[in-house]
């Protein structure tokens, strides 16, 4: 930290000293000596903050996984398991069937897919090259809609931060947006490096940049519609379109989650096709095979994050503890013993193995019986699953409550940094003062903070 604040002094000080320019690399290597002893703090300081950060996107990442997990069950519950959704075109949409599915046939039209916006910024040669002076710029990111020309804001919230001396080239802006919750990443094209902002799908995700301060960050983040200075707009956000038996829908993204009873939609161009949702008891063995993989990527993910970000997490284990219940509990009503004729057993490492054509066998002597293991008002394995889930990540769960603590710890410690960097940049930018006026008048060149023992500047640790 102090060092990126002594490299900003070469700017922040220009006015206060004689030589109207960077500071020697004599008063650099004093002052860096001087600042040396608050290290120690900073260091403490950064490495908690990391630790914090780490443990709290191990959290967002135990909460994903259960969610994609806990969709697959849900799914697979009431009639979801033994129904079937056939695309006449499979290029143009797919579709899976959900617990209310029922029979019926729908013509659709796709005419315009979900796309989000994505912003450009002018080419630079570097992407570790600092831009502008270094001199504080707040950046301002809106989101609302935009029809080319006009801009109007939305009722979300509005992104803010700050680049500086620390952040000043693309990467460290990249880095920046990423932290505030931007999709951005640096490009690296024939003309040099460039910064990728992309927004989310939909029509009222459109962005507006504003920029105050450092005019060099001005010129290459400001972004309004049909401005010819700043980034510049490489896709316009917009909303799906479409008709469905013709009735005109629209979606801000391209997963239609209710425009179909019974059918989770997904489109992937545009186009016609007629969408069939039928009774299938073939259904039934692809979709005890997708919870099998989607229950085994879930146990790999809670193992990875065992062995890193959550290593000694209580939230963590309690996850495995109750998940790992609902298989080897008789209680639950279908414990692994009895899935296991059905061709679902239990691995060593706590993953599902299928055994397909012992499932196949079994379907085929008696498909309401399997569809039972896995359904059956709330008793089957995927209800149970779905169920349990969702009192493992309600907002009152432990994962909740610490979702929220890690939250507070990591807003507490990022106001402390903030602190000590503005009281270490006041610190500094007074040394670099006094060396730098010893220096121009010839005085005694070796002050005792050259050493770091007793100190003139004491009174400023």
């Amino acid at each position: 930290m102090f060092n990126s604040t002594i490299n900003s002094l070469a700017y922040a000080n220009t006015t206060q000293q004689t030589t109207q320019g960077n500071i020697s690399a004599d008063v650099y290597a004093k002052v860096e000596r001087q600042m040396q002893s608050q290290n120690t703090g900073v260091v403490k300081l950064n490495a908690s903050l990391v630790r914090d950060q780490a443990k709290f996107s191990g959290l967002g990442q135990l909460q994903s996984a259960l969610a994609k997990f806990q969709a697959v069950a849900k799914n697979m519950a009431g009639s979801g398991l033994s129904t079937s959704a056939t695309s006449s075109t499979k290029d143009v949409v797919s579709a899976t069937t959900t617990d209310k599915a029922a029979s019926g046939s729908y013509a659709m039209n796709v005419t315009q897919l979900a796309q989000g916006q994505a912003l450009l910024s002018g080419a630079q040669k570097s992407s570790s090259t600092a831009i502008g002076t270094g001199a504080p710029a707040q950046i301002k990111i809106e989101v609302g809609t935009a029809d080319g020309k006009q801009f109007t804001p939305g009722s979300g919230k509005v992104i803010s931060l700050t680049i500086d001396s620390s952040n000043n080239s693309l990467d460290g802006i990249a880095t920046a947006l990423k932290q505030a919750g931007v999709d951005a990443s640096v490009v690296k094209g024939t003309d040099g490096y460039t910064l990728s902002l992309n927004g989310k799908t939909g029509a009222d995700s459109s962005m507006r940049i504003s920029v105050t301060g450092d005019a060099a960050i001005s010129n290459l983040l400001t972004y309004a519609p049909g401005s010819s200075k700043g980034m510049q707009q490489a896709a316009a956000a917009q909303d799906a379109l479409l008709t469905i038996d013709g009735k005109d829908v629209k979606s801000a993204t391209n997963t239609l989650a209710t425009a179909i009873e019974g059918a989770t939609v997904e489109l992937k161009s545009t186009g016609t096709t007629n969408l069939v949702i039928a009774k299938d008891s073939s259904q039934i063995a692809s979709n005890v095979a997708s919870f099998v993989t989607a229950y085994n990527e879930l146990n790999s993910k809670l193992q990875s994050l065992q062995d890193g970000d959550l290593k000694y997490d209580t939230a963590l284990g309690q996850v495995r503890s109750q998940m790992g219940q609902v298989l080897r509990t008789a209680s639950t009503g279908v414990p692994s013993s009895i899935l296991a004729s059905a061709g679902v057993t239990l691995g060593k490492s706590g993953e599902l193995v299928l055994d397909e054509k012992k499932l196949k066998a079994a379907i085929d002597a008696d498909p309401d019986a399997v569809s039972k293991l896995f359904t059956n008002n709330g008793k089957g394995v995927a209800d149970q699953f779905s169920s349990k889930i969702g009192t493992l990540t309600g907002e009152t769960s432990i994962i909740g409550k610490e979702v929220q603590s890690v939250g507070k710890d990591i807003t507490t410690l990022s106001n402390k940094k903030a602190v000590l960097a503005k009281a270490l940049t006041a610190q500094a930018q007074a040394l670099v003062k006094a060396y730098s006026a010893q220096e121009e008048t010839g005085t005694n060149s070796a002050l005792p903070g050259y050493t770091g023992k007793n100190s003139l500047f004491d009174f400023m640790a």
